[in-house]
């Protein structure tokens, strides 16, 4: 059994302790999501036609600003990654609650609302960019993480990380029904 002097990690990461680059968290942590719901956000856009830039120049530059935005002030977005494959870009993004993205979709004084009514008159019949967003409201006794010699991203990077086998989400694998790792004891 462990005592205070040392910890439990997966076998694999037992000598990753200390050899991680600069900016890269060694070993294992978790997110601390807290309690009630976390909501993930994903949203994006997909360029149809390469060549129509007036169609979808408004919406790659859109998002940005409104990513700005968001940062400036406290209305719900807890963090964000964004991601470009091809002809995709997209953004996943946590929020504290629905309501609260909610409320910033359709405030008229916020980017978002202005920028909707805008595509949807002058881009979204044309089929030159495609658009499409996914909302997820996670119980926060619900989620699993995992991430291993990383630099704070994700989830953990939006609300906070735990060492893994430290705190409430010590049994992730249990409410997950998945397969416990080889733990082994190594120094604290």
């Amino acid at each position: 059994m462990a005592d205070s002097a040392t910890r439990r990690v997966p076998r694999a990461y037992a000598s990753a302790h200390g050899r991680a680059p600069k900016g890269v968290r060694d070993g294992q942590y978790v997110a601390d999501p807290p309690t009630g719901d976390v909501v993930v956000f994903i949203i994006g856009m997909r360029i149809n036609r390469l060549r129509r830039v007036r169609s979808w120049w408004p919406a790659f530059v859109g998002m940005p600003k409104m990513l700005r935005e968001l940062a400036k002030a406290d209305r719900g977005l807890l963090g964000v990654h964004t991601f470009w494959a091809g002809r995709v870009f997209l953004t996943v993004q946590y929020w504290r609650s629905a309501e609260e993205l909610g409320a910033y979709a359709r405030d008229a004084s916020m980017s978002h609302a202005p920028a909707w009514g805008a595509f949807n008159k002058q881009a979204a019949a044309t089929g030159d960019v495609g658009i499409f967003h996914e909302t997820y409201v996670v119980p926060s006794d619900r989620i699993e993480s995992l991430y291993g010699n990383m630099p704070a991203f994700g989830l953990a990077q939006a609300v906070g990380s735990l060492e893994r086998g430290r705190g409430s989400l010590t049994s992730a694998h249990q409410r997950m029904d998945s397969t416990q790792p080889d733990y082994v004891e190594a120094p604290a």
